[in-house]
This record gives structure tokens, C-alpha cells and sequence, in this order.
């Protein structure tokens, strides 16, 4: 009437002249306003929970369905609208339903339309919503809602309206509940958290991979989010596909309680599911097909502070042991050397009555004032051959031992040497501290050319310069990897924060790939215990730095007082590789605690580069221990490791999928492998220049056609010919498959090189007829037994960012071990181990060449 009354034209009334007429026309103007007003009636009904109503709606009529229903304080109910519309062709217009609450109001129109990726529309005839309850401040009152529904349509449209009472709104812990869901029925349930818990975990599991869904943990307010296209607006979300789980804390939510919200998308593709065709026209409704998913929900509690401290004890405990063990076995071996020493102040040609003391046959040699460490030369034969071999070469060490029979065993007796001559001899060849001395004069260069390509050589052959300019050398790697560290963890540490930080405001759950059902947040992390499980790293590496601190002390002293065994015999003593390896240990566990922070594939780099570290400082090292002389500088060795880097996140960056790139990076490999082969073939005396062809033709004429000669150094071309095929064989691997995870494809190159090498060097060192210590050999059979379990746990998988989150959530797993560590937990604690065991095996495993002279120990 009022509309009636507004659209009155008054120019019309004030040309009327008063009397019949004008009482006429009021008539006439009565009558219009009743039809008008008939043709938009608005009806109110009283209506009941779960009654079917059937009815129809036009834009000359709307329909207001009242419901009422107690709401208590202390139980929350609730309410579910469903609507279907009835299609037919004549239908036009959608129906808008509006839902008035006391302080919510929820509208939605039918069908309901739902866009996807590239804007494609999906059309829904049947919505079904949960209506949001607002909490109550009296114990008990009764509330009026109220459903509109209203259509611009002209023509009728039919639809089925129902309201009902929810099953199972309020979730109980640890009791699974059962539901239905789609993209236009969504559904959202209520946890209270019970007294005496503060976290617990939401699990969220369906037997169908697709349609893809989503999990959202949302506050107690009004409106609820719950559409594909609205549900990551607030709280906590991430997609699924068969499981979902987040951790829940009683401090993030003021009212001890929240919605556990899942939906269902309109399309699989977040979830790694095929895209579907795209529309020919842009406004053309698709038809979403049947997208019902059934899933079930979980609320369990979560672990308590008291698990917490009990995993950290735990953490420290097992990395605190290594250090009293190696405590304990610094004290007897300290003990052992003593008693050996005292032996050694003896004169060493007293005969057996005047020493009191008679041979044995476990002693069958002495050694004047040499320590026996377990391998000295094997037979008589092997001292023949290799005085005869050093002598057809022109270079002949200085002889050491004497053989003189005593009964029916020989005794070595070493001839003493002038310690004038031996001072006299170190003090010309201290001099001169700088390398560039040596090498620059011509007579020593063409020595270098004769020495290195002899037949068989010696390290002594390979240990001429100056002992303090090598040391300069080589601790150049430790201050260099200490500057890289520097340089490189701060920007890790500060873009890792970032990540967390953006997780904890968006509240999106698919930027971090973790194990969601073993991921116990502490603070602003929210995956402490894969942090914590890094720290093994950081206290190996530590506690093997102070190893190589005490091993270094001591050899210095020995130097200090002119120990003939520490200046001419054993290995050459350079510890800087040492330590840079233990400090690369150290910031490879201060990264991957930082990867894990927010691991996915564009931080996974910070879990790698340090790998790659390690993996080439060890074959640098394994290098080094025969080859001090010509091993790589620093500044070579890191920028090679810098170059593996850059390829690794060019990989990772445009690898996936580019053949371009594999053609590129495979090529690069097996030139890299060539120039590397011959280097270490020649002893690096050869050059790369514009004659290099013409050498190479040569070579093969001379050596193949002309005459079919063997190689000249049989071991190293067997190594060489056997890293040749396994880098082969990994090139083609990658050319052929393109595997997605390029960084550890890179990482397992390095690694099979690594192990490649150190079983040539082992079988080298027993085929020469050394031996291995008691010591380093458990550490070599401990460390393989230890890196094989951790690889079982290493390839458990639990998660994987070459997949989309939902699909990486597939492989979640449960905590095994104190209910707060999971498989790739008991990695890092094994791995880290294993690496400790890796360093020492490389440390201790020449210990048995300690009283041996350089001119009597094989270069392989």
C-alpha cells in the first residue's frame, strides 16, 4: 500500500475538479493499488524442524518461514537448511534465500554458482547450510530465526525448503563421526576443549582421493566461511585428498572452542587432479557431475609438556653419550700411548737379558724408538720390491729399517740419523714459507714432471713442499666455509622466519609441506620436533672439531721437539680440511633446522648445500691424504661446490619437466667428468690448450694403433673407468627420466662419487698390504650398519613437495618413537651418527702408517 501510495502521480489529483469526478477517480485509484498490491503479498508461515516443504515462489509473492528453539549455554545444537530447486525450461532467475537470526544473517541464492579456475561457473541446484549458533549469555532462552525466500522470476519456480535439528554438532575427543559433503553442502562441526587439555590434533580421513576438499579450524563467530570460494578467509585451512590433521591450541581461541570446517572444492586441480576442458564460451554453466565426498572426522588431545621435556632429554641425552664415550676412549687410549712410551725409552740395542724382557712371537720385530702402531712393512719381499722400484727411478728414500736375523725371527733395527742433519734439513727447507718459491723455478717444475709420472710413487714423492706453507693452505678451507656459513645462514634464518610467519597470519596450511599428523608446534614453530632433531648434527659436528683440536695439539708438540715420526713418517697432518668438514656438519644441522622450519621445494636448498659440502670436502680430503702437494686450493674446491649450487637451483627452478635444460646439464656432467678423469690420471701435468687434440690423436696413435700398449697406472684407471661409467649411467638416468626432485638427484651424483672412492681407497690401502686399525675399523663397520638403518627411515617418505600439499598429506604418519618423533626424526638422529662415524673412519683410518717413512707408503 505504502509503494502504492509513493507511485500516486500528484498532478493527476490537482487536475480533478472536485465532486463526482475526483471520488470516481479515487475509486478507479483504489482499485489499481489492490491488484498491485495483490500481486506481491508477502506470506509468513510458522514452520516445524524436519518438515519437507514443498512450494513455489514469484516475484509477485514471498514466502517467510518462522522457526523457534531453545538455546542453552551449556549445549549447542545445531541447524541445517537444505534446499532443491526444481528446474524447468521457463526458469530464468535464481531464488535468493535469506536466513535472519538474532545476531547472524545468512543468504544464499538457487542454484548456486561456483566458479572454478579460469573462471568456469558451476551451477548447483541443491544447498545445504549450517546456520552459525551465536553463543547465549542465559542459561536457557528461546529464539525466533526466520527463511525468506523471494525471486525476481515472473514465472513460478518450485523448491523444496526443510530445516533440521544436526546430529553429532558438538564433536567429542577421541570419538570419530561420519558425514557427507559437497561443493554447495558444506559442513562444519563445534569442539569444546575439555578440562585439562590445551592442544589436540583435528584428523580429517576419506577413502576416495577425489574430489578434492577442504579442512578449516575457524573461530566461534558469525559468519561462518564455509564455501570454496570464501573458506580461506579466516583460520587455519589446507586441502586434502584422503587425510588431513592440524594441531589446535587452547591459546589460539579465547573462547575454548572452534569449527572444524570441510568443504568441498568445485575442482581436483589444487589437489593434483586433472584440469578439466575449458569452456568454449566464457558464460556457459558447466556441470559439476557428482562431487559427494564421505569423510569422517577426529579430535584426539595431543602430546603434554611433560612429552615434550622427556623428547628434548632424550635428544640431548643420546648426543651427550658420544662425548662421554669419546672421553672414555681418549683416557685409555692416552694410558695405552703412555705405557708405549715408556717402552720406547729403552735403549733399543739392549738384548733381550738386559731388558729383562725376551721376544715373543706377537712381537717379532723392534723398533728402536719408533711406536708400533700396527703396520709397518708386511714381509721382506715388499721392502725388496719397493727399495727396487724406488731405485730404478732415481729417487731413493731415506733407508729406514735393517733386517738382521735373531733366532728364528728378524729384528729391525733403525740406523739413528744425526738429529744436526735432520734440524739442518728442516730449518733450509723453512726458508722459504711461500708456496710460489717452489714452484716457479725451473729446475723444480721439470722435477715435478719426472716425480709424478712415475710408475709407481710414494707420498713422500708427493709431500716435498714446505710442511707450515700447506698448513696456510689448507686452513684456508676452514676460515673460508666459516665465511660461507656466516654469509649464508643469516638470509636463511631471516627468510625461514618470514615463511613461519606468514603461515601463522594467513593461516594457510599448504605453504609448509610437514607431517601433519607428527608435527608438535612450541612457541611460533610449528614443527618443533623436526627442529630438535637436527641438533645431533650440531654437537657431532662440535665434538668432532675438538677431536681434530686434540689430534692437532698433539702433532704440533711432536713437531715442537723434532719427532722424527711426525716429520718424516705417516701421512702428511693437515687438519684444516678436518675442520671445515666438522664445521660444514655443524651448519648442515643449523640449515635443516631451518628448512624444516617451513620445508617445501623452493627452501629445500637450504637442506642441500651443505651436503654437497660435505660430500666434496670428503673426497677432497680421501685426495689430500697421499696427494697433499697437488690437492685443490680453496678457493677452486668452493667454487666448483658454488657452481653445484647454481645448477642445483637452476633444477629445482626449470629442471621440472625441461628437456633443454637435462640436454644442458647432462652434457656439462660428462665434460666435467673427462677433464676431471684426466686430471687426476696425469697428476695434473697436462694442460688444456689449443693443442689438446693433437695430443689426444697422438696418444690413441701411438698407444692403440701403432702399438697396443696397457695403461701406464692400472689402479687409477680403474677407478677412473669405473666413476666414468656410474657418471655415465646417472647422466643418461636424468636425460632419460627428468626426475622432479633435481637436488637430490644432485646430492646422490655426489654421494655414489663419494662411496666410489673411499672403496677404492679402502681396497687400495689392503691390496698395498696395510692395515687398519682395530679402532677405525668399528668405526667403519658401525657407521655402515648406522647409515643403513638410517637410510631404511631416510626413504619412509612422509611427506614430499614433489606432489601438491593434499597429495603430500597422503603419506603422513604417525609419531613413533616417544610419541613425538617420526621416522624422519629418527633420520636426522642416524644420519647425523653416521656422518660423525664417516669423519672419524676418515680421521683414524691411516692411524696404522704412523711410524711408516714416506718412501715406503703407496700413492693411489
Amino acid at each position: 500500500m505504502s509503494r502504492c501510495w509513493r507511485s500516486r502521480p500528484r498532478p493527476s489529483v490537482r487536475l480533478c475538479p472536485p465532486g463526482l469526478g475526483s471520488v470516481v477517480l479515487q475509486v478507479l485509484w483504489w482499485s489499481v493499488c489492490l491488484v498491485r498490491s495483490d500481486s506481491s503479498v508477502v506470506v509468513q508461515k510458522d514452520a516445524q524442524f524436519g518438515v519437507l516443504y514443498l512450494d513455489t515462489v514469484t516475484s509477485h509473492n514471498q514466502t517467510i518461514y518462522s522457526f523457534n528453539h531453545t538455546v542453552s549455554r551449556n549445549k549447542t545444537e545445531g541447524l541445517r537448511v537444505s534446499v532443491e530447486l526444481l528446474l524447468s525450461e521457463t526458469t530464468k532467475s535464481p531464488i535468493l534465500f535469506v536466513v535472519r537470526q538474532k545476531q547472524a544473517v545468512l543468504s544464499f541464492q538457487v542454484p548456486l554458482i561456483l566458479r572454478g579456475l579460469y573462471q568456469r561457473k558451476y551451477q548447483y541446484t541443491q544447498v545445504g547450510r549450517t546456520l552459525c549458533q551465536p553463543p547465549t549469555v542465559l542459561p536457557s532462552e528461546t529464539q525466533f530465526f526466520y527463511v525468506d525466500v523471494s525471486t525476481l522470476s515472473s514465472t513460478s519456480v518450485q523448491y523444496q525448503l526443510q530445516v533440521s535439528r544436526v546430529e553429532s554438532f558438538t564433536l567429542q575427543t577421541d570419538k570419530k563421526f561420519s558425514f557427507n559433503a559437497t561443493p554447495s553442502q558444506p559442513q562444519f562441526f563445534k569442539y569444546v576443549f575439555p578440562e585439562g587439555v590445551d592442544t589436540v590434533i583435528v584428523k580429517v580421513n576419506s577413502e576416495k582421493n577425489f574430489p578434492c576438499s577442504v579442512m578449516s579450524i575457524q573461530d566461534i563467530q558469525c559468519p561462518v566461511y564455509d564455501l570454496d570460494n570464501n573458506v580461506a578467509f579466516i583460520g587455519m585451512y589446507q586441502t586434502m585428498t584422503k587425510k588431513g590433521a592440524i594441531t589446535v591450541q587452547r591459546k589460539d581461541f579465547p573462547s575454548n572452542s572452534f569449527y572444524v570446517v570441510v568443504v568441498v572444492k568445485t575442482e581436483d586441480e589444487a589437489c593434483g587432479g586433472p584440469l578439466k576442458f575449458y569452456p568454449l564460451l566464457p558464460d556457459e554453466l558447466l556441470d559439476a557431475g557428482n562431487r559427494s565426498k564421505t569423510l569422517d572426522v577426529v579430535v584426539s588431545p595431543a602430546i603434554n609438556s611433560e612429552v615434550y621435556v622427556m623428547g628434548m632429554l632424550f635428544c640431548l641425552g643420546i648426543f651427550l653419550s658420544f662425548y662421554v664415550l669419546t672421553f672414555l676412549v681418549a683416557c685409555i687410549e692416552n694410558k695405552r700411548m703412555n705405557r708405549k712410551r715408556e717402552g720406547f725409552l729403552q735403549p733399543a740395542d739392549m738384548s733381550p737379558a738386559e731388558t729383562g724382557k725376551g721376544l715373543t712371537p706377537a712381537s717379532p720385530y723392534e723398533y728402536g724408538s719408533f711406536a708400533d702402531n700396527g703396520s709397518t712393512l708386511s714381509s721382506e719381499p715388499v721392502t725388496d720390491s719397493l727399495a727396487s722400484a724406488e731405485g730404478s727411478y732415481g729417487y731413493m728414500g731415506q733407508e729406514t729399517f735393517k733386517r738382521r736375523p735373531i733366532g728364528s725371527h728378524h729384528v729391525a733395527i733403525r740406523f739413528e740419523r744425526s738429529m744436526d742433519t735432520v734440524g739442518r734439513c728442516r730449518q733450509e727447507s723453512l726458508s722459504s714459507v711461500e708456496e710460489d718459491d717452489y714452484d716457479t723455478l725451473a729446475d723444480i717444475d721439470s722435477d715435478k714432471n719426472i716425480v709424478r709420472t712415475k710408475k709407481y710413487l710414494c707420498v713422500a714423492d708427493l709431500a716435498r713442499k714446505d710442511k707450515r706453507v700447506l698448513n696456510k693452505k689448507y686452513q684456508i678451507y676452514f676460515w673460508n666455509i666459516a665465511t660461507i656459513a656466516v654469509f649464508y645462514a643469516l638470509p636463511v634464518i631471516q627468510l625461514v622466519i618470514t615463511y613461519q610467519t606468514v603461515v601463522n597470519v594467513t593461516g594457510n596450511q599448504d605453504i609448509c609441506y610437514y607431517n601433519f599428523l607428527c608435527a608438535h608446534p612450541l612457541g611460533a614453530l610449528s614443527s618443533f620436533n623436526n627442529i630438535l632433531s637436527n641438533l645431533g648434527y650440531v654437537m657431532l659436528g662440535l665434538l668432532f672439531l675438538l677431536i681434530v683440536l686434540q689430534r692437532d695439539i698433539l702433532h704440533n708438540r711432536a713437531l715442537v721437539r723434532n719427532d722424527v715420526t711426525a716429520l718424516e713418517c705417516g701421512i702428511p697432518k693437515h687438519f684444516g680440511l678436518f675442520y671445515a668438514m666438522g664445521t660444514a656438519l655443524m651448519m648442515e644441522g643449523l640449515l635443516s633446522a631451518c628448512y624444516h622450519v617451513c620445508p617445501n621445494y623452493t627452501n629445500f636448498q637450504f637442506d642441500t648445500s651443505f651436503m654437497y659440502m660435505i660430500a666434496g670436502l670428503c673426497m677432497l680430503k680421501l685426495y689430500q691424504k697421499r696427494h697433499p702437494d697437488i690437492n685443490a686450493s680453496a678457493y677452486t674446491a668452493y667454487a666448483c661446490l658454488a657452481a653445484v649450487i647454481f645448477f642445483s637451483v637452476l633444477g629445482v627452478v626449470f629442471g621440472k619437466g625441461n628437456t633443454a635444460f637435462w640436454i644442458v646439464f647432462s652434457v656439462i656432467h660428462i665434460l666435467a667428468t673427462l677433464l676431471l678423469s684426466t686430471q687426476l690420471y696425469y697428476m695434473g701435468r697436462w694442460k688444456l690448450d689449443s693443442g689438446i687434440m693433437r695430443r689426444m690423436l697422438y696418444v690413441i696413435y701411438t698407444d692403440c694403433i701403432r702399438q697396443c700398449s696397457g695403461p701406464m697406472y692400472i689402479d687409477r684407471m680403474v677407478l677412473l673407468v669405473m666413476g666414468n661409467i656410474v657418471n655415465w649411467s646417472l647422466a643418461a638416468y636424468g636425460l632419460i627420466k627428468r626426475p622432479n626432485d633435481f637436488a637430490s638427484y644432485l646430492l646422490a651424483i655426489a654421494i655414489c662419487n663419494l662411496l666410489l672412492y673411499f672403496a677404492f681407497y679402502i681396497i687400495m690401502k689392503l691390496r698395498s698390504g696395510e692395515r687398519i686399525h682395530c679402532l677405525a675399523l668399528v668405526c667403519i663397520l658401525f657407521t655402515a650398519v648406522v647409515w643403513g638403518f638410517a637410510l631404511f627411515f631416510f626413504f619412509q617418505g612422509l611427506s614430499t613437495w614433489q606432489k601438491t600439499p593434499a597429495e603430500s598429506r597422503e603419506h603422513n604418519r604417525d609419531c613413533i618413537l616417544l610419541s613425538f618423533f617420526d621416522d624422519h626424526d629418527i633420520w636426522h638422529f642416524l644420519s647425523s651418527i653416521a656422518m660423525f662415524g664417516s669423519f672419524l673412519v676418515l680421521l683414524t683410518m691411516d692411524d696404522d702408517l704412523d711410524s711408516v717413512q714416506r718412501d715406503k707408503i703407496y700413492v693411489f
